[in-house]
């Protein structure tokens, strides 16, 4: 199914947004909109990932359109970039699909005073001792373990409980996407299963396409934002992927598996399966909303714990605290979660469940949900690239609201699957490929290398264009990899 071509049609809604009329499919109750220039659509074509965006457009309550970002690629159910939002007074459905299995996963940025000649003769140094202390790759478990009591609270509470540790200060809890707090979180709706794969795995990186990576500002596109942030000119600063490993894919595996016979169950037709639902307000789907936000506590978690463990390396390295070092968080954002919003749609405010699936939310300036120091310039976006080539971060504009329910990109999207990657790689050492442009960087094996070469990934350059002349998000800074962890 990956391997096929979409074959339907796409008609020109302007310089950056593409769309599928809802006459194409049978079902389909709004018509699917895609941000993309004409090189990104033409690689968008090359799957099923459009096709997605139509059956997506089929789920009962939907609102609005079924959309996708730039950085659009195949996935379960939804498409990877997909964004659709449904309304709970109108049937309106959850679908785990439009979450994903890695729940929550996400990027934050870390800040620090450096400059980049402070760093660069202990950069491999740093680069070694990550790698080291910070548990990567597949099943790994790491140093902070959680009894039952105490993963009943971080479920429950997310990135606040680990403030009674000292491993996460008011500011970070502050820095972060809602505060890391989902306020219907039922950790007695995680799995004994999914508690016990996550008993010893917060605090740890996992595989694929996550990372810590050491990266150097070298572009400035908007100082006043850039000055607000706290972001300089060759600035290193310390950028982080992941999300929440193997308790968030049982979650979803669970969930799958209580849906499968949800849509017979209340009368819904769905053209693909993997797009299992059940109306939000039953007790199927809030048993599933509340598994989910537990899930997404134990991502922010997660994170957090991955900038603790490296703020200790860097001050252990260079011999400072990571306080004076200036090892402060900017913002954390989550990229594959579904959330309760009030929204814009047809000339009423609504509260809608909007499903990102691989997509970022961009509240503009003047949001009430994110933070007071950046309520003049719109909240901070985190747009990882690939570790060849840049990363950016962005903030949110007014036109999401208006045509994304608040959203943009998530990433530079893959360009290859991970066998087409591996097979590309052969003969290849990209260890020394990344060196050789002043890149250091470690993983567990040689396929995880090969996997999430450059080569696998869109132009995170173009992409992140296609959002700002879409008026989704404006583009901030620049930031180029130096030093890359990989599971």
């Amino acid at each position: 199914m990956a391997k096929q071509a979409f074959q339907g049609r796409l008609e020109r809604v302007d310089s950056t947004c593409w769309k599928i009329p809802k006459s194409y499919k049978k079902g389909m109750l709004v018509d699917g909109l895609v941000f993309a220039s004409q090189k990104l659509i033409e690689q968008s074509r090359q799957d099923q990932a459009l096709e997605q965006v139509a059956n997506v457009a089929c789920l009962p309550g939907i609102v609005g359109a079924s959309l996708a970002m730039p950085d659009i690629h195949w996935g379960y159910g939804f498409c990877i970039g997909g964004v659709c939002a449904t309304d709970p007074r109108e049937g309106g459905v959850i679908s785990p699909g439009g979450v994903g299995y890695d729940i929550n996963c996400g990027v934050r940025l870390v800040r620090t005073e450096l400059n980049f000649p402070e760093v660069q003769p202990r950069l491999r140094q740093l680069v070694e001792e990550l790698f080291k202390k910070i548990p990567a790759g597949v099943g790994q478990s790491g140093k902070f373990h959680f009894q039952a009591r105490e993963m009943n609270r971080l479920l429950g509470e997310g990135p606040s409980f680990l403030t009674e540790r000292g491993w996460a200060t008011q500011a970070d809890i502050d820095h972060t996407e809602a505060q890391g707090y989902m306020a219907g979180a039922d950790p007695s709706r995680v799995s004994d299963q999914a508690q016990k794969r996550g008993k010893d795995q917060c605090g740890t990186l996992g595989s694929g396409n996550h990372f810590l990576e050491i990266q150097v500002v070298d572009t400035i596109l908007d100082p006043q934002a850039a000055h607000v942030m706290g972001l300089f000119q060759n600035q290193v600063c310390l950028m982080i992927h992941s999300g929440s490993r193997g308790l968030g894919y049982q979650v979803c595996e669970d969930a799958l598996g209580s849906l499968r016979k949800a849509p017979e169950k209340y009368g819904i037709e769905l053209p693909d399966r993997q797009l299992a639902c059940a109306p939000a307000d039953s007790p199927e789907g809030r048993a599933y909303l509340a598994a989910m936000q537990s899930a997404a506590h134990f991502a922010w978690c997660n994170r957090q714990l991955l900038m603790h463990q490296a703020r200790e390396v860097f001050a252990s390295i260079l011999g400072q605290t990571w306080e004076s070092l200036g090892m402060r968080l900017i913002y954390d954002v989550c990229h594959n979660i579904a959330k309760l919003e009030e929204h814009q749609v047809e000339g009423k405010r609504k509260k809608v469940w909007v499903h990102r699936k691989g997509a970022t939310r961009a509240f503009p300036p003047g949001h009430p949900e994110i933070p007071q120091v950046y309520q003049e310039i719109g909240q901070p976006v985190i747009i990882p690239g690939d570790m060849g080539r840049a990363s950016w971060i962005l903030v949110g504009q007014q036109g999401s609201m208006e045509r994304s329910f608040g959203t943009t990109c998530h990433g530079a999207g893959r360009l290859l699957s991970r066998t087409a990657a591996v097979e590309k790689a052969k003969g290849r050492r990209i260890d020394r490929e990344l060196e050789s442009l002043g890149i250091v960087a470690r993983a567990q094996s040689w396929k995880g290398l090969a996997e999430e070469q450059p080569d696998a990934y869109k132009d995170v350059d173009e992409v992140v264009g296609v959002v700002e002349e879409a008026k989704l998000s404006k583009r901030v800074a620049r930031l180029r990899p130096i030093g890359v962890i990989k599971g």
